[in-house]
């Protein structure tokens, strides 16, 4: 997923995940890349900028934490 353009994600869904990052929400997300590719139960703790994408930082119920590139989610 890394080697192909970043493509920005709805501005609602953005707002969505950075509110569960306030509030401490768990998401149920799909990852469609990655090594860590399927359904995961997520809980957000930051959305941040990076060599022109966005990301996510979360953790998991087992409590491992993840970078997810967002336009490789689907809620």
């Amino acid at each position: 997923m890394s080697d192909t353009p970043y493509r920005p994600i709805p501005c609602a869904e953005h707002e969505r995940l950075e509110f569960a990052a306030l509030t401490r929400q768990w998401l149920d997300a799909t990852v469609e890349a990655g090594e860590h590719a399927g359904c995961r139960r997520l809980r957000p703790l930051d959305v941040y900028t990076r060599d022109g994408a966005e990301w996510l930082l979360a953790e998991t119920e087992s409590g491992e934490r993840l970078t997810l590139r967002l336009d490789s989610l689907r809620f």
